[in-house]
């Protein structure tokens, strides 16, 4: 039989988590919003506040649900936190030993009705799911970024994924007022399975002088009608996320056409991962950004 859930837990309060905070928190879910530092905490609150904010101003919702949604999050630095939450979301950096850890940590906290779920955009549910104490209520659950605007979420089921947790997890997502597609438990599922070969191709196409920066961003934009051009969506993601999904496919399909371009391994050895360190195929330390190839 399906759970109802009512608590919900979110681990990690970077972009991902502080938008899966936000939307389940308007959703009429208690939030607890975990991270290992207090100012990462407080700066997650802040940016969660600016963002309901701004969909105040695009009249998108009330003054009172802002009110309403910010009393529903509460900020734990510990996992003990998280005990009584129904669900717990994990939305860690996208690396497996860093992931399964989390999940070793937290299942000791958890009663053991608890649904655990992973945000990961790439990495094998089943695998992750072995890692925990119940891998029959483990789920993928795979919101877009950013969370507040992007509709979808992809929901993955585990080789042992039970139904009630399946039918739990769709419920909680239709609450949030997202729309769902299944994925199957294959690398990358499939957003991340059909976008970072694009983007990837776009920096072949880079890295093979076919065409600059500007150039191949215009031509997606004006050419495909995409919002973003591929580099640019590249530094919005982050170039170290682009090359571990990408490596996750090459890895896990064994398929030469998923090799990640080595000028994107270049750029995340260099550190210039994109908007969040300033600098990746745009420059964003001045005024406006200027490609830096």
């Amino acid at each position: 039989m399906a759970a109802v859930i009512k608590k919900v837990g979110v681990i990690g309060s970077g972009q991902m988590g502080n938008g899966i905070a936000h939307v389940a928190a308007l959703g009429g879910f208690e939030v607890v919003l975990n991270d290992v530092s207090a100012d990462r905490l407080k700066s997650a609150m802040a940016t969660i506040n600016g963002n309901l904010s701004r969909q105040i101003s695009k009249k998108l919702i009330s003054e009172d649900a802002r009110k309403k949604a910010l009393a529903l999050i509460t900020a734990t630095e510990k996992l003990e936190g998280l005990a009584d939450c129904d669900l717990v979301i994990e939305t860690a950096v996208e690396k497996e030993e860093v992931k399964r850890k989390i999940f070793r940590d937290l299942c000791s906290t958890l009663k053991p009705e608890a649904i655990v779920a992973s945000n990961t955009s790439s990495i094998s549910i089943t695998r992750l799911a072995a890692s925990t104490d119940r891998p029959e209520r483990f789920i993928g659950i795979h919101f877009m970024n950013p969370v507040p605007v992007m509709e979808l979420v992809e929901l993955i089921r585990g080789i042992a994924t039970d139904d009630a947790t399946f039918e739990t997890s769709k419920a909680f997502v239709t609450k949030l007022g997202k729309q769902i597609a299944v994925s199957e438990d294959f690398p990358a599922f499939i957003v991340n399975r059909i976008l970072l070969p694009m983007i990837n191709e776009a920096i072949y196409t880079l890295y093979e002088g076919v065409g600059n920066v500007e150039a191949i961003d215009a031509a997606m934009k004006l050419g495909a009608h995409h919002p973003m051009g591929p580099l640019e969506l590249a530094d919005f993601i982050g170039l170290d996320t682009c090359l571990s999904i990408m490596q996750v496919l090459h890895e896990g399909l064994a398929d030469s056409k998923y090799r990640p371009c080595p000028l994107l391994v270049k750029y995340v050895e260099a550190g210039w991962l994109g908007r969040k360190t300033q600098r990746g195929f745009y420059d964003y330390r001045g005024d406006k950004p200027i490609p830096t190839r």
